[in-house]
Formats: C-alpha cells, sequence, structure tokens
C-alpha cells in the first residue's frame, strides 16, 4: 500500500476547518498532517510538517492566504509547497492572485466533497487543477486588466505551440485539445511539456497566467 496523501489544513474558521479534517481524514488515501486558523501559522506548519498538499483559504489573519500561498510556492521557492486555495470568495482578483502566487488550483467552499477529495488527489500528483468555467469566466476577466498595453508580447513559441498554450488558458482538457487540433492526447502532452520547458513554467496553471499576462488570449 502507498502512504496516505499528507493534507494541512488552513481556515480560519474553525467550523469550516473541523469539517474539511473530518471530511479528508475519513478517507483512506489521505490524512491530516496538521491544521491552523491563519496564514503565519500554515507557512510556518508547512514549511515544518512539509505535508503533500496544503488547503489554503484566503481571507485569513497575521497573513492572508495568497501572501502564505506565495511564500509556499512562489517562483523565488526553492523547494514549493503544492497549494490548492479553497475560498467562498468567488471574485476575480482572488482567482488570478491565488494562482499567480503559486497555487497549483483552486475551488469554492460550496464545491461538493466529492470534488474537494478529487481536487487534492490531482494536486498531489503535480497536476494542476484548474476548472474550465473558472479559468475563462474569472482568470480571463481579471486578467484582462493587466494585459499588456502594446498588444501581445513576443514569446519563444512556434506557431503550433502557441495554439496550444491559447487553448489550455482556454481551459481545455488535453482531449479537448487533441480534438481541436486533430492531434493525438500523447502529441497534446509532448507540446505542453514543451511549452512548460521553453517558458521556464512549473505546470498548467502558470502557463494560463502567463498566457494573459503577455496578451496571447482574449
Amino acid at each position: 500500500m502507498s502512504a496516505p496523501i499528507r493534507v494541512l489544513v488552513c481556515d480560519d474558521q474553525m467550523l469550516v476547518r473541523t469539517g474539511l479534517v473530518t471530511i479528508i481524514d475519513a478517507q483512506p488515501d489521505l490524512e491530516v498532517a496538521g491544521e491552523c486558523g491563519d496564514g503565519g501559522s500554515a507557512v510556518d506548519l508547512a514549511r515544518r510538517l512539509r505535508p503533500d498538499v496544503v488547503l489554503m483559504d484566503v481571507r485569513m489573519p497575521v497573513l492572508d492566504g495568497i501572501e502564505a500561498t506565495r511564500r509556499l510556492a512562489g517562483d523565488a521557492v526553492a523547494d514549493p509547497v503544492k497549494v490548492l486555495v479553497v475560498t467562498t470568495f468567488n471574485l476575480d482578483e482572488y482567482v488570478y492572485e491565488a494562482l499567480r502566487a503559486g497555487a497549483s488550483g483552486f475551488l469554492l467552499k460550496d464545491a461538493p466533497p466529492s470534488q474537494l477529495l478529487q481536487g487534492i488527489r490531482t494536486v498531489a500528483t503535480g497536476a494542476a487543477l484548474l476548472d474550465p468555467e473558472v479559468t475563462r469566466a474569472l482568470v480571463g476577466r481579471y486578467a484582462a486588466r493587466i494585459r499588456p498595453a502594446g498588444g501581445p508580447v513576443e514569446v519563444p513559441l512556434t506557431p503550433r505551440e502557441l495554439e496550444v498554450l491559447r487553448l489550455i488558458a482556454d481551459g481545455r482538457s488535453n482531449g479537448e485539445i487533441a480534438a481541436a487540433l486533430v492531434i493525438s492526447p500523447e502529441t497534446v502532452k509532448t507540446f505542453v511539456s514543451r511549452i512548460l520547458g521553453k517558458l521556464g513554467l512549473r505546470d498548467r496553471v502558470q502557463a494560463v497566467v502567463y498566457a494573459y499576462r503577455h496578451g496571447l488570449v482574449t
């Protein structure tokens, strides 16, 4: 048997935190490594306990979840922790800033428990958790405010790679990209790996943020 996925739960509302802990601990392949109610403690505990995934609320005392995420998973972090942001705030800037800070995914607290659990498992594998609706409706709208004024920035990608990147930014899965471009899913995976490597990005979440910040999508 493989070791269970260790999760650190960070939420300033004790009732919410208790509910999350109960749901997670009931799963045979998951276990709660720790819990806390503020962003400062989240950073300290994550660095000490090294959980597989941190469930991070956005609005917390001492240090908000965005800054806590940046300190644990930002570009300057040598050994980043996987962070899954979970919040009640369905607002553009929270989604975008959480992903820009280094979060591996974003879920709203009204998501069903099954979606939350699957999200934890997805992020633990190193994959990004991007809901297409959130990507298009929220990330896109907010990022539009900070696109470069001079239009799209030149990037070191081939036309085909740019096409794939734009579809990633639209929230498409590998299967959907394969169908749209009439290529195999394996070829899509190759393109995605090549794009991430050329741009120095960690995962699909960073690719989405990159595409919007550089004006590559409308």
